[in-house]
């Protein structure tokens, strides 16, 4: 992973870098290390020190944080990013100083501490839960069971090279001791496993059934003026997606959704819809498109030129609403 330091590395004195394990560990919550890698490459390439991040436009970050999700966290990344740069570029090195920078919370902040500056701070991911879960047989269900997994997981924290257990730990649940089907027979830790002995490994950590996800539906309107220029709108910072770039639109609610287009022009329904699912609830979305007169003064958005206008830095469901309607920039 290019966010971490091995062993040779350490043994010649190279330290982990806690911008890059700050960076990681925030475009990791709630997606894939796959996922990551490539845009973990792209920021650092781009910002490669806390303080080339601060001086960042927001609207550059944002963009190359698209498909990342979560978009408050881009938001909270550029606040932290300023606040370090502020003190001079230097991260706090213990996890209470950390946990007072913007958007940086418990786990985030231990893992920094435990990683980068070897405090022997409880580092507890999704990874760790199931790990400790099974090994001391924890059979209360999350979330209810969060602070007796986070109390075993203290107990078992050295106080000496407490970065690599936290990522031994993480490694061990992400590869071995995994939601289905755990390979016990590779564990390092199964001759002191509980829940291997009691034959229930396999069925920790235990889960409260999820409520089902409402649905919601709303309409996107995607205008191209005459000269090829398209209409965005940038959403309010607070909220889903916010700051980022994407379609005019209507609310999204679980009622049916009024037209109410964003500038004149023949709005046209285009077949199909876009159907895309957030933390709390699934999104169907129709589009519609209009070709937009030179002279249009839209109520709502501004026109970006063509030759400045990228998809990929859209948000993921906007990227969607893009392909369904892309026969409206055929031509262009």
């Amino acid at each position: 992973m290019p966010w971490r330091v091995g062993p040779d590395d350490r043994k010649a004195g190279v330290r982990p870098d806690p911008y890059r394990i700050w960076l990681s560990e925030v475009m990791l919550q709630q997606t894939t290390v796959a996922a990551v890698r490539a845009p973990f490459q792209r920021f650092t390439d781009r910002w490669p020190d806390v303080s080339a991040l601060a001086a960042a436009q927001d609207g550059e970050v944002m963009a190359e944080w698209a498909g990342l999700g979560y978009y408050a966290r881009a938001r909270n990344l550029l606040k932290c990013a300023r606040a370090v740069a502020a003190r001079g570029g230097r991260f706090p090195e213990s996890r209470e100083a950390l946990l007072l920078l913007p958007g940086i919370g418990p786990y985030t902040a231990a893992a920094i501490a435990a990683i980068a500056f070897d405090e022997p701070a409880t580092v507890v991911d999704g990874n760790v839960e199931r790990v400790v879960a099974r090994l001391f047989a924890v059979e209360a269900p999350l979330p209810a069971a969060k602070p007796e997994l986070a109390a075993f997981a203290a107990r078992i924290t050295p106080a000496a090279r407490p970065g690599d257990f936290a990522q031994a730990m993480m490694d061990l649940g992400a590869t071995i001791c995994t939601p289905r089907n755990p390979a016990c027979g590779l564990c390092p830790l199964r001759p002191a496993c509980a829940a291997r002995a009691a034959g229930i490994a396999a069925d920790l950590p235990l889960k409260m059934p999820k409520p089902e996800k409402p649905t919601r539906r709303g309409i996107a309107f995607v205008g191209v003026r005459e000269d090829g220029a398209v209409l965005l709108e940038r959403r309010p910072d607070r909220g889903l997606l916010g700051g980022m770039l994407g379609w005019p639109g209507s609310d999204w609610a679980e009622t049916e959704p009024v037209p109410a287009p964003p500038a004149p022009g023949a709005w046209q329904a285009i077949p199909g819809e876009v159907r895309h699912s957030f933390t709390h609830f699934h999104l169907r979305l129709t589009a519609m498109s209009a070709r937009l007169a030179l002279d249009a003064t839209p109520a709502r958005g501004a026109f970006l030129p063509r030759a400045m206008f990228r998809p990929a830095s859209l948000p993921t469901v906007m990227r969607k609403v893009h392909d369904l309607a892309s026969a409206a920039f055929a031509g262009d």
